[in-house]
């Protein structure tokens, strides 16, 4: 059995204790994941796995052999390296007979009649044989296919930020690593992609740590939660959803236990006020006993009481109208003649394939940018709140509160009261402690909180969110639904996020590339189902549709020479569509099990005799088929 073990760590950042004396193992294949608010530290804590962090102190052993694969929020990745030098960059044989080997076939390319560069493919070939790397080659096409990453050659200067992410996604999976550790894996990745990744984890042959804001994904795949608040470590067994039930019993728990406790409180402080004449030895422990009634009953804790209340402006009937509504960028079709409207109490989600435009559309909406034809009515009452993916505007030399205090110096609630930016800033989980440090020293998810609370207090009557749960805390997330739920004007919500979606849209805008768009009425969950299911059917038709469109002149000759079915054939004809649809369902089920077996190359071998068995004997029915099909009036 292989495990990492940590014990007594400890992790401040300035004077913030991040954890201190926590203690942890993981064993080969648990899977587990980590949450906590931002700014706890999830990502510190990742990072001292995965030894790019020193710890303050603490023990961290593990066995000599032990391999560990670290994706970080935000991969630091050598702008000048191909794809396929960034993902083949490990130091293992396996790594460097690929390398090698990709190298002397691209030299063999270029230059296929020097006889050096084939000597050296030569030898290349040899090395791979030698460590059976050439699994390693295909899984890694074949994972960066997946991603959405095709062109392998392309350098990761020249790449957004979302695919220099999956890149590095696929070279943490292609190491197959004893403990893979994951932070925020889901942040730039479609719905596919999504489930592929679920499949690929669900049967990795290694343990697993990862972060994620995604929920379900959370609940398919962990076995483990475990919560980094106040410093500690609470472990949960189970998936999220065991970990929701679980956490709501022990508050209620530790509610009473502290109900409990402020009342023996209030008795011990009456004792101690009483100035009781006389106390020897034996009140000295009860002396004791109310110090540490008192640590325990005014200690700080996590337990802020999230709100997100403020006022918003009026609006209108009307909020947007498309009409005509073309657009283009680098000549990739985003709108086409697109008619919309946008109501006023419209909860839209935006999803689809990655670059198909999605966050270009809410661009057009805000006005950022123009459309190249057609009109964008906005209605007179609308008041944006853009939140967006990208160019976030928190300036790092600003203080916290100065930042909130350039919009205003309090702010109105919903039921009409008033408060001041501090007493707004404790709200959203700022603790006073930190109002007047500099935004630099805020974690990625606190910054984005932060910008959250500015965007709120401007009073927006349709709210545009793009991709809002990237780097936000589950608690941040239940709030900001449930804020949504009862906001009173429109909202638009580009994202991935399937649990998000379903919990604050009733609709969906679907870009499927080359500006199609097709509104689904629904949760996301139904819509990739049903999505899904079009795509097997497709494949099917397409398969079937192959087969049948033979050359009229085959048909003509063996008509001559026939011209009805024997009584055996007719029986044959009456079942072997059905036969053809069930070799062709099994073929999907084989494809999707070789989706699932992730790194299990024994598996994914079986699995492909088995495919190559079962499209042989479709290919025969195919051919039967055909052949029959000819007799048929």
């Amino acid at each position: 059995m292989k495990e990492l073990k940590i014990e007594n760590l400890s992790q401040r950042t300035g004077t913030k204790v991040l954890f201190d004396q926590v203690n942890f193992s993981i064993i080969n294949e648990e899977k587990v994941g980590l949450i906590g608010r931002n700014g706890n530290g999830k990502s510190t804590f990742l990072r001292v796995l995965a030894g790019a962090l020193e710890p303050d102190s603490g023990t961290l052993t593990k066995p000599g052999d032990y391999q560990i694969g670290f994706l970080s929020q935000e991969p630091d990745l050598d702008p000048e390296a191909t794809v396929l030098e960034t993902v083949f960059s490990g130091n293992t044989p396996i790594m460097q007979a690929v390398r090698v080997y990709e190298e002397a076939m691209l030299q063999l390319t270029e230059h296929p009649d020097d006889e050096k560069v084939q000597k050296q493919f030569t030898k290349a070939q040899q090395a791979m044989d030698t460590n059976d790397a050439w699994n390693a080659d295909s899984s890694a096409k074949r994972i960066l296919s997946i991603l959405g990453i095709r062109d392998m050659n392309i350098k990761i200067g020249t790449m957004s930020g979302g695919q220099q992410k999956r890149v590095a996604l696929a070279q943490v999976l292609i190491q197959t690593p004893d403990l893979l550790i994951l932070d925020e894996p889901t942040n730039h990745l479609d719905f596919e992609m999504i489930t592929w990744l679920e499949n690929y984890l669900k049967n990795y042959k290694g343990a697993l740590m990862v972060v994620t804001h995604d929920r379900y994904f959370l609940d398919r795949i962990v076995d483990k939660i475990i919560e980094l608040t106040n410093g500690k470590l609470e472990e949960y067994p189970g998936n999220y959803q065991a970990y929701v039930e679980e956490k709501a019993e022990r508050e209620e728990q530790q509610a009473s236990a502290q109900r409990k406790a402020k009342q023996l409180y209030k008795q011990e402080l009456a004792w101690m006020r009483e100035g009781v004449q006389g106390r020897g030895t034996k009140q000295k422990a009860r002396m004791e006993r109310f110090e540490d009634l008192k640590e325990q009953t005014h200690q700080t804790s996590e337990s802020f009481h999230l709100e997100m209340d403020l006022a918003s402006s009026r609006l209108g009937k009307q909020v947007f109208e498309l009409k005509e509504a073309d657009y283009q960028i680098d000549g990739k079709v985003i709108l086409d003649h697109f008619d919309y409207i946008v109501q006023t109490h419209d909860r839209i989600g935006i999803t689809g394939v990655n670059g198909s435009g999605k966050s270009t559309f809410l661009d057009l909406l805000t006005g950022k940018k123009e459309l190249d034809a057609g009109t964008l009515i906005v209605g007179e009452t609308v008041r944006i709140g853009y939140f967006q993916q990208n160019n976030i505007d928190v300036p790092g030399d600003k203080r916290v509160i100065n930042y909130l205090q350039e919009i205003a110096e309090e702010v109105q609630r919903r039921d009409g009261t008033a408060i001041n930016i501090s007493q707004l800033l404790e709200q959203f989980m700022f603790p006073r402690s930190q109002h007047g440090t500099l935004i630099r020293s805020l974690s990625g998810g606190e910054k984005r909180r932060l910008y959250l609370v500015r965007l709120l207090m401007e009073r927006p009557n349709v709210l545009l969110l793009d991709e809002p749960t990237n780097n936000l805390d589950i608690d941040t997330l239940n709030v900001l639904e449930d804020y949504i739920e009862s906001f009173p004007g429109a909202v638009m919500t580009v994202s991935h996020d399937r649990y998000f979606l379903d919990k604050v849209t009733d609709k969906l805008l679907v870009f499927e590339g080359q500006g199609q768009i097709s509104e689904f009425f629904g949760t996301a969950e139904e819509y990739f189902e049903e999505a899904q299911e079009k795509e097997r059917a497709a494949k099917r038709a397409a398969a079937s549709k192959n087969k049948t469109t033979q050359p009229a002149q085959n048909r003509k000759q063996k008509s001559q020479e026939k011209t009805k079915l024997t009584y055996m054939e007719e029986k044959e004809w009456t079942t072997i569509e059905d036969e053809i649809m069930e070799l062709e369902l099994q073929v999907e089920e084989i494809d999707e099990e070789m989706g699932r077996a992730g790194s299990d190359y024994e598996k994914i071998e079986e699995l492909f005799k088995e495919k190559s068995s079962l499209q042989e004997k479709l290919e025969e029915k195919y051919d039967r088929w055909e052949y029959l099909s000819q007799y048929i009036d």
